[in-house]
């Protein structure tokens, strides 16, 4: 890197630190200072502060990975979630903001009157604060020595009494911290793996001192400002990026990127056609049986973010106004998968051309997903290389950012306050003791994450659990919005249902052949060998590559069912829920609680269907845009039962456009507001 490059590196770094004491002083008032900006974020920065979070350091390199190995269509897979966005924006964000509370976990004692509520609270608190949110801080940190490694080269910077304390440490350690292709084998270690751990090692450090300094001090404000501020640089450094790879001379061009890739494939041993690579649509697309469609179409809400709980509830919740809490997930969702994806799909198809694979070993996806930084290192000029470094290193900050703020918000208000304080002390905290608390919480979460990214070979099983149990989760946390009869008890039941799950499910789809590994009175049978999974002959798994998502569909299945049973069986009291349904105003199946409260017993039903038709027009007008745009830029193939390309761009396009009307009159119109 050139002095240039180094001078934005630092001029982000000063803006970042700059952002966090400004807004210290009043982030230290209150939790809602701190945890929600003083409930004063207008709708479009809080939409960029969610894009920023998930415009993460390690999501082009796996786009740039899938597209080379499985095309564009598996993107998918990552675009689908865009309807639970949606979702979150038409018809919870509102209510999520009314609620008035300060973490999702706090809402199970002002949804539920039973004394189940108190234990989800803690159950909540405890997975989602610390055990789900420190490892993926943990990914995350990992993710980033891919990035820093090839340019960050403390070894060359540092006096050796300064770098050799790191490398003794990483060394002491003996778990590599590099892009080492099989870390449980030494021999695929390169000769300075220590030198590139210790590399590492003080790159992150570095990193996550800026970002928890200013996370800290200035709370959600310093955040969501930087956020900002990463969202941009990283577009504008993205499209630079784009235009120097599509237009140098092995790619020639969008226009050509299709001739370029007919010349190279198909590869015979990477068994996939120029055609299938771009294709969009699932009747062009490699392996895109009927079965990858429809898992691919309900993983969105087989999530645990279904509703938005975790930090895109925190961005909703901290909005000034209704209206703003709709346009901040809307705006979050086309930058998410709409803008983004026009950038990152060329981008990833000009990387592939640049970098060819020569071989099948040369075809994998942690190869391919390489040639990302291969890209910055070989292509980008002086200034450009430190404007897109300084984009992804600020891509990492913002995510480690929002789950230092999101996660201590639970050892904040739920464990401290709620049960240290509250129940065991039987005292309410000083308001700035609990900031106090909460800055100490970052660094504990810090630390457990730091941790778990030293051991995650040995954790790889824990991560798969982890995405299990959040299937389990998913379609009960959209439920209770929705429908008056969910209880806690019926919320414990969806959990206690995953727990028990997805031991037997992670040991199904890992074992191929022998004996059962489980089996429950004969219905669901696990690691069988043909199927390794099976239940009433419906869902057969034996070793194909759809395994791990039809775990998580048969786990979303049986948690959502053991939760509405266990829910039927005994309901929540009704003074309980008039409260809440005055408060939150939820939409959807309310009307004998409404009835008791002295309101309209339909308008939540109406208001439920008004937004269901919303998110569906905004999603038919976001992924017709994302198609018809991004199969013009790139030359894919129209699906084979549609006219031409040429023609069938125009018509998707004109859909995307067409609906717009239409789905923001449904969001933003007087009569689809909540009447007080």
């Amino acid at each position: 890197m050139s002095w240039v490059d180094v001078l934005i590196i630092v001029a982000f770094i000063a803006y970042a630190l700059y952002s966090g004491l400004r807004a210290r002083a009043v982030a230290g008032r209150s939790l809602e200072e701190y945890f929600l900006a003083g409930r004063t974020l207008p709708g479009w920065k809080a939409g960029c502060s969610m894009a920023a979070t998930q415009f993460a350091a390690d999501t082009p390199l796996l786009v740039t990975g899938l597209v080379a190995t499985a095309g564009i269509f598996a993107v998918w897979r990552l675009w689908i979630f865009g309807i639970a966005f949606l979702l979150l924006g038409f018809l919870l964000a509102a209510s999520w903001r009314r609620a008035r509370i300060i973490t999702d976990a706090e809402l199970t004692e002002i949804r539920y009157g039973s004394e189940a509520a108190a234990w989800l609270r803690g159950v909540k608190s405890i997975y989602f604060g610390t055990i789900f949110n420190c490892t993926v801080l943990a990914w995350v940190l990992l993710a980033a020595t891919r990035i820093a490694e090839p340019f960050l080269l403390w070894d060359q910077w540092l006096p050796p009494g300064a770098f050799e304390p790191f490398v003794t440490f990483v060394t002491w350690v003996g778990a590599p911290i590099t892009a080492v292709p099989d870390m449980s084998n030494p021999a695929t270690w390169p000769d300075n793996v220590w030198v590139l751990s210790a590399n590492n090692l003080i790159s992150i450090l570095a990193i996550i001192t800026v970002t928890t300094f200013y996370s800290t001090t200035g709370g959600l404000r310093s955040v969501v400002n930087t956020d900002v501020a990463q969202f941009f640089l990283m577009l504008i450094a993205t499209v630079v990026f784009t235009l120097i790879v599509v237009n140098h001379e092995a790619v020639g061009g969008l226009s050509a990127i299709p001739e370029r890739l007919a010349e190279a494939f198909p590869i015979e041993e990477a068994g996939i056609t120029a055609s299938e690579i771009l294709a969009f649509s699932p009747s062009v697309a490699r392996d895109a049986t009927l079965v990858v469609i429809l898992v691919f179409a309900i993983q969105w809400i087989a999530q645990m973010n279904s509703d938005g709980t975790g930090y895109l509830a925190q961005r909703s919740m901290a909005c000034r106004t209704d209206n703003d809490a709709k346009q901040a997930a809307i705006i979050f969702t086309f930058a998410q998968i709409v803008v983004r994806s026009l950038l990152w799909i060329p981008l990833a198809l000009g990387l592939l051309i640049i970098f060819m694979p020569q071989t099948a070993s040369d075809a994998t996806a942690a190869l391919r997903e390489q040639t990302y930084v291969d890209g910055m290192r070989d292509l980008l000029p002086v200034g450009v290389l430190g404007l897109m470094l300084t984009a992804m290193l600020a891509a990492l900050a913002s995510t480690v950012d929002t789950h230092l703020n999101w996660g201590s918000s639970y050892w904040t208000n739920d464990i401290y306050r709620r049960f240290i304080c509250q129940a065991w002390l039987k005292q309410e905290p000083n308001p700035r003791t609990l900031v106090w608390v909460a800055r100490a919480a970052n660094l504990f979460i810090l630390f457990v994450s730091l941790v778990i990214m030293t051991q995650l070979e040995s954790i790889e099983m824990a991560w798969q659990l982890a995405l299990l149990l959040g299937a389990g989760m998913g379609v009960v946390l959209v439920l209770r919005w929705v429908w008056w009869r969910v209880t806690a008890w019926g919320e414990l039941a969806s959990i206690a249902a995953s727990g028990l799950l997805a031991f037997p499910l992670y040991a199904g789809i890992s074992t191929v052949g022998g004996e059962p590994a489980f089996s429950f009175f004969g219905i669901i049978e696990l690691g069988a060998g043909e199927p390794a999974v099976s239940f009433f002959g419906l869902f057969e798994l034996a070793g194909s590559e759809n395994d791990a998502e039809w775990a998580m569909v048969l786990m979303a299945a049986l948690s959502a069912v053991a939760g509405v049973a266990v829910s039927l069986a005994r309901p929540e009291r009704m003074d309980r829920l008039v409260e809440f349904y005055k408060r939150a105003r939820p939409p959807g199946y309310w009307a004998p609680v409404a009835e008791a409260a002295g309101m309209d017993t339909r308008e939540s039903q109406t208001r439920m269907w008004r937004a269901l038709g919303g998110v569906a027009l905004c999603s038919l007008s976001m992924f017709s845009l994302l198609t018809g745009i991004g199969s013009f830029l790139v030359g894919s193939p129209a699906p084979t039962w549609a006219p031409p390309a040429p023609v069938w761009n125009a018509i998707v396009v004109a859909v995307g456009i067409g609906t717009i009307p239409v789905w923001w009159k449904l969001a933003f119109s007087e009569h689809n507001q909540i009447k007080d």
